[in-house]
């Protein structure tokens, strides 16, 4: 894979995301999209197989609990082009977003064509409920919405490969029964593999979790640890400075200061200091974008430069100071930043949550990530991510708690909440084990760099085993930068890693 290819289609993920309204959505644990080679594809034996971008479909249960409902079409995706009778079959989701545009992650420019390649395996793709066009209902209302729930999800996968009949040659032969199964995933569907194989033990043979934020969290500061930690040092001090001073007026009530502080980075007209404070966590929600390879042009990187770089010369790590950081940060809002977030929206339209007439707020239309995300949110996962507690140093202000999201809870799904909502954090973390999970086969990778380690078994101070049967590895990436051939490439840590995963593959299927 061409290295400025991958930058590009990263870059243009970036770009997507500056249209999203809402903080929480904009830094949800989303799995990073790649290019889609444009190669011609054989078989072993040298005879043409489709193209990846072929779609397929599936009779997927409306509810698992009540299959007397019937079945939607669920979509799917497939290559073959390594496969060998007796191989594998290894099974991927992107998890929270339209599945058209990851099939990138069926060719061993991913982990996952990688084990496929190894192994003589086939790979599947296949398409979340409720996002793209995978769905029991056209419409996304709170009625049709819950049946999204993460048992369901569960038992997707579980239904799809024991009764699916796959497009290649022998494909309605290889249930778990007589083909090994693995299971990859990144993000909120690496956390989805850890899952499943904790409530369906002896369905998939092995996995591998990337990034897998396997601990619900509510009140999940912990976010912005990773991005305090490796950001610039010089560019983490002034946001400080400037978080700090902000969460000083709010205490006092400093309603001038306050509507100064707006001003300077043109959001004067922004009614509500919580979002406000949100709209500041902007900038560090940029650093998900980022991987191994991104060069020194990207979105966050030009943040820090703009409120550091002053004629040519770095501010030291203790920063400019906080006049300064103001000047600097607001400036860069005023003439780069507004625009990538809003266009030509007014600040209120773009960056406030409290006028519900808003049609963010009541579209049900179909293949809507960002609505079937927050039902996940409000109802089971949080993750809000929020301020610190006091003495800890913050660069998101102490001004965000999980009531600001679950307020807007309230908002998107008045027919469910009459009130914030708290998720079902705790049941989760019982049902699917989190952090406690024990199972074999089953391979972790994480990487020091991502804003959701925190919520990974690479937790700080968490300390958990790493086994021969259980794997914990953890390299300098990102999010999910193992998933990804080229990160192995540009970071020998990743590449380690990745090495590990495919390793152990070889040796667990051995013993099939």
């Amino acid at each position: 894979m061409v290295l400025t290819a991958v930058l590009a289609s990263l870059l243009l993920v970036s770009f997507a995301d500056a249209a999203i309204q809402n903080a929480m959505l904009r830094g949800r644990p989303s799995l990073p999209k790649i290019p889609i080679p444009e190669r011609t594809l054989t078989s072993p034996n040298g005879a043409a197989l489709p193209p990846i971008t072929t779609v397929y479909y599936f009779d997927q249960l409306i509810d698992h609990n009540n299959p007397s409902l019937g079945t939607f079409q669920q979509r799917y995706w497939m290559d073959w082009d390594f496969y060998e009778a007796g191989g594998p079959i290894v099974l991927m989701t992107p998890g929270e977003a339209d599945a058209d545009g990851y099939q990138g992650y069926l060719t061993n420019d991913t982990i996952t064509g990688m084990i496929a390649q190894q192994q003589h395996g086939a790979a599947v793709l296949i398409e979340h409920r409720f996002f793209g066009y995978s769905n029991p209902y056209e419409n996304l209302t709170s009625q049709s919405l819950e049946l999204l729930t993460i048992q369901q999800a569960i038992d997707d996968l579980v239904y799809f490969v024991e009764t699916a009949d796959l497009p290649m040659p022998g494909g309605d032969n290889v249930k778990p029964d007589t083909t090994p199964w693995i299971l990859v995933g990144g993000s909120y569907s690496g956390a989805l593999t850890s899952w499943t194989m904790v409530n369906k033990p002896d369905v998939f043979y092995a996995g591998y979790a990337s990034s897998g934020v396997v601990e619900v969290i509510t009140d999940y500061y912990g976010y912005f640890t990773p991005i305090r930690a490796y950001m610039p040092q010089n560019c983490s001090s002034d946001v400080q400075a400037v978080i700090a001073y902000l969460d000083q007026i709010y205490a006092v009530n400093n309603t001038a200061a306050i509507q100064s502080l707006k001003d300077a980075f043109g959001l004067g007209d922004l009614l509500h200091i919580d979002d406000f404070a949100s709209a500041l966590q902007y900038n560090l929600f940029d650093w998900q974008s980022l991987q191994p390879f991104t060069g020194p042009g990207s979105m966050f990187f030009e943040f820090c430069d703009a409120l550091e770089v002053k004629n040519g010369v770095s501010a030291p790590a203790t920063g400019w100071g906080l006049e300064t950081a103001i000047y600097a940060w607001g400036s860069f809002w005023n003439t780069t930043y507004y625009a990538y977030v809003c266009g030509d929206l007014d600040a209120e339209t773009c960056l406030g949550t409290y006028d519900t007439t808003q049609s963010y707020w009541s579209d049900i239309s179909i293949n809507n990530a960002g609505r079937s995300w927050f039902w996940m949110v409000c109802n089971q996962v949080g993750y809000y991510q929020v301020g610190p507690p006091e003495g800890q140093p913050a660069i998101v202000s102490r001004i965000l708690q999980p009531n600001y999201e679950e307020r807007q809870c309230a908002n998107m799904f008045p027919q469910k909440f009459y009130s914030p909502p708290a998720p079902s954090a705790s049941e989760v973390d019982f049902m699917y084990e989190g952090w406690n999970v024990k199972v074999n086969k089953l391979f972790f990778a994480n990487g020091l760099r991502d804003p959701w380690r925190e919520a990974t078994v690479s937790a700080d101070g968490l300390y958990k085993l790493n086994t021969t049967t259980q794997p914990i590895y953890e390299g300098g990436g990102f999010h999910c930068s193992d998933l990804i051939a080229e990160s192995g490439i540009v970071d020998e840590t990743i590449r380690t890693v990745q090495m590990a995963g495919l390793e152990y593959m070889r040796t667990w299927l051995a013993e099939y």
